[in-house]
Parts: C-alpha cells; sequence; structure tokens
C-alpha cells in the first residue's frame, strides 16, 4: 500500500470520527484483492470505498442493495451531506465553495509536491511553495481551514500534517538523507509561522488522536522506504 493511499484513507476516518458516525470498517490487501471486491464493490479496485444502504451484512459480504462510493472527496462530500449537523460542510454557500477550494488547493499545492518530494523525485521548495499557497487561505484568528468549524478542508489536509511532522522528525523517505530534518528546520522560521500554528491546533484535534497512532505511522513509512532505517 502506498503512502500516497493511506493518506485518501486517514481523511475519510477523521470525517466519520467528527461526524460521530457509526460504521463498519474492511481492510482488502490491495495486491491480493478478494474477488468479491472488483465484483460487488469498486470494479476499479480502488479504495477508499463506503458502502452505503441496503440490509446490514458483513463488510466482506456487501449487499447488491447499497449504494457504492468511492474516491476520498467524494466520501468527504457525501459523509457531510449524510451528517450535516456535524458541520463538515458550512450552510453558507460562500463558506461552501471555500471549504471546497481549500480541498482543491490542497491536493494541487500541498499533496502532490509532498509525493514527488518523499519519494525522491524533486526537492522540497514546491512543497515550501505550497505551504505558503495553503497559509495564505488561512485568515487570522481562525482556528480552522475555513470559518469557525472543523470541515472537510481540516479532514483532507489533516494526514499530510500529520506525515509532515513525522517526515521532518525522522527523515524517513528517499529524498537525499537529511532533507526532512531540513524542511523542519526552514518551516520553524517566522515566514511559516501562522501554517505551524494551524498544524499545532490540528494535532491536538481529538479526531486526529483517536484515528492516529504515531508509533505505526513511523512503522508504515519505514516499511515503505527500508533504505533509510538505521
Amino acid at each position: 500500500m502506498s503512502e500516497q493511499l493511506t493518506l485518501y484513507l486517514y481523511k475519510i476516518e477523521l470525517a466519520l470520527a467528527e461526524a460521530n458516525a457509526p460504521y463498519k470498517a474492511c481492510q482488502v490487501d490491495l495486491f491480493n484483492k478478494p474477488e468479491w471486491f472488483a465484483t460487488k464493490v469498486n470494479p476499479v479496485g480502488k479504495v477508499p470505498v463506503v458502502t452505503y444502504g441496503g440490509p446490514n451484512v458483513d463488510p466482506d459480504d456487501p449487499s447488491p442493495l447499497s449504494v457504492k462510493i468511492a474516491e476520498s472527496n467524494v466520501i468527504l462530500e457525501f459523509l457531510a451531506d449524510l451528517y450535516p449537523d456535524s458541520g463538515l460542510l458550512p450552510k453558507d454557500p460562500v463558506l461552501r465553495a471555500k471549504v471546497r477550494f481549500f480541498v482543491n488547493a490542497t491536493n494541487k499545492h500541498f499533496e502532490e509536491p509532498w509525493c514527488a518530494f518523499v519519494y525522491g523525485r524533486e526537492p522540497y521548495d514546491n512543497v515550501l511553495k505550497g505551504i505558503e499557497f495553503i497559509q495564505g487561505l488561512l485568515e487570522e484568528g481562525r482556528d480552522f481551514a475555513v470559518g469557525d468549524h472543523y470541515t472537510i478542508a481540516d479532514a483532507c489536509i489533516s494526514p499530510l500534517l500529520v506525515r509532515l511532522k513525522i517526515v521532518t522528525e525522522t527523515d524517513l523517505g528517499k529524498f537525499p538523507v537529511g532533507m526532512g530534518n531540513q524542511l523542519g528546520e526552514e518551516l520553524k522560521g517566522p515566514k511559516y509561522a501562522k501554517f505551524v500554528k494551524y498544524v499545532q491546533r490540528i494535532l491536538e484535534r481529538p479526531s486526529l488522536k483517536q484515528t492516529h497512532d504515531k508509533e505505526s505511522e513511523i512503522t508504515f513509512l519505514k516499511t515503505i522506504f527500508p533504505e533509510r532505517v538505521r
């Protein structure tokens, strides 16, 4: 399972926790997918996927009467609509648009250069540019990405913030040795102060603490980047 893929799964877990939504989880080995996954859930074979509705059955025996919803950002909006009282999407149309813009900006300006850096395809310059862009979207005096409430914008970026902290502390990745730590040092400068404060608030979020285990994350990254393990 790729480092990028787990980011997609993690943001769905965060949204489910924020919505206090009951659900049954089912892990699928993507390198050895069971036949039922492609035939009954997602012919493309991608995760995450949510099945909704139909009879109450085991996750590995999905009902044809349930609806199957794929693509992580689509699932985020579905959960927000399903649990409107969660505040995952604001009721105000302007704020809703800002949330969607933030999600798009996270994918384009942060996630893409981040994965390129972690896999050693390019230096972290574009990561810093992406962080600057995201920082420009954060409003002074606000605790969250958009408005006064945790939304799917925060859920979308949170897994990346977790990985950012771990990688800058452990230097795990395919980039040249020391570059992860160096990125962390650069982020300590005043230029990125607003972004770093936002990261600190998000990392203290109860839903993140509920769904995130740092040691498991580190172990997972070591399996992806074994050449960096000392």
